[in-house]
């Protein structure tokens, strides 16, 4: 492979690295103000990606404009769920709310496999290819990225700079201090964990702009997640940004050297390294 092969497949794992950071912080913010693994984020992803679908296929509204759509919806979405389920167990052991994620994400791909069946499905959009010199990239996986950097920039914006923010962080610190102060936790919550819904949605409405999919794709990303939270530390947004250029930087370069079926074995050994080495991840996270 020449230099400008081996740049182009970094470039690309990168670019892809950056939108499965995106993924990973709607998993490690539910975590890290809540306490709560959400084994529905697969299942949020996989309807982001059809939410994408179906808006730009049946109503022709480009992908991008359908983004804020599906984005908006899954804001309001992980509100309702947290109303619904969440809200009911969340002082209880943390069986109790996996059990009550498990169930949810077990219903929607249920009912999305009755609606969708699991044919996968191809949104048909491109933007062309840009050249950088010898590095040739897809135009969507560009734009994804930046989408990516632009929605992070305004998550630290909205939790450093804005009063709801703050109150969010102040409840991720200590739920109990924080009611004292009059900050009602119940709200902020159920904002938290619509807006760990949403960064997923909007997450799979990203990758259905450039990859097929199904109702059961989201199960794939649900577990780079999970990697990349642990890589960069559950709780730190940032760090799941990082971790997800570390993975996409593996699956980029891996596949050079090796069969493409030993990449996920290899992603899950670092998985478990990290676990033992640094359980706190790269840099740092909250943690029980």
């Amino acid at each position: 492979m020449n230099p400008g092969g081996i740049l182009t497949s970094l470039m690309d794992g990168l670019l892809i690295g950056v939108v499965y950071g995106i993924a990973a912080m709607g998993l490690t913010l539910i975590w890290g103000v809540m306490r709560v693994i959400n084994l529905a984020h697969g299942a949020i992803i996989s309807l982001g990606m059809f939410g994408v679908y179906l808006i730009f296929t049946n109503f022709g509204i480009h992908p991008y404009l359908a983004l804020l759509l599906v984005a908006l919806a899954g804001l309001l979405f992980g509100m309702l769920i947290y109303y619904i389920t969440i809200a009911r167990v969340i002082n209880a052991p943390y069986l109790s709310t996996l059990l009550a994620t498990f169930a949810i994400n077990m219903i929607f791909i249920g009912l999305g496999t009755a609606v969708f069946t699991t044919t996968p499905r191809d949104a048909g959009f491109s933007l062309g290819n840009v050249s950088l010199g010898p590095v040739t990239l897809q135009g969507t996986r560009l734009v994804a990225a930046l989408v990516t950097l632009l929605v992070t920039g305004g998550l630290y914006f909205f939790l450093y700079r804005t009063r709801p923010g703050k109150f969010v962080r102040a409840v991720a610190n200590n739920r109990a201090a924080a009611e004292l102060m009059g900050i009602p936790s119940a709200r902020i919550l159920a904002l938290s964990f619509g807006i760990g819904t949403m960064l997923a949605a909007i997450a799979g409405g990203l990758i259905a702009t450039f990859f097929s999919f199904n109702i059961l794709s989201g199960d794939i990303y649900q577990q780079k997640s999970f990697i990349i939270g642990v890589l960069g530390g559950l709780g730190n947004p940032v760090g799941a940004l990082l971790g997800g250029l570390i993975l996409g930087a593996l699956e980029g370069l891996l596949p050079l050297v090796m069969p493409n079926t030993w990449v996920p074995v290899i992603e899950f050994v670092l998985f478990i390294v990290i676990l033992l080495v640094r359980p706190s991840g790269l840099l740092g996270g909250k943690s029980e």
